[in-house]
């Protein structure tokens, strides 16, 4: 389970605090809750200090998000070396 909470932090931005697995449907939930943001004009930040568990498929879309310029913050260490890897 992925608890996907959404903060306002002016105009156009948007901190989304994750909570728990980011692994099976959940990644799909993330993916379109950031589509979504972006075609609002708002500019996410994903807040990644809660997360527990990264599977690959939520590997791929946060190195995508990333890519796409989308901030990721507060990662644990080990989601970081997931991320640098990848």
């Amino acid at each position: 389970m992925l608890k996907i909470s959404l903060t306002k932090n002016g105009h156009q931005n948007t901190s989304l605090q994750l909570e728990g697995r980011l692994a099976g449907p959940w990644v799909e939930e993330l993916k379109s809750t950031c589509q979504q943001l972006l075609r609002e004009g708002r500019e996410p930040q994903l807040r990644l200090d809660g997360v527990t568990f990264v599977d690959d498929d939520g590997l791929a879309l946060l190195a995508q998000l990333r890519r796409e310029g989308i901030v990721l913050a507060d990662c644990s260490p080990f989601v970081a070396e997931q991320l640098r890897v990848v």
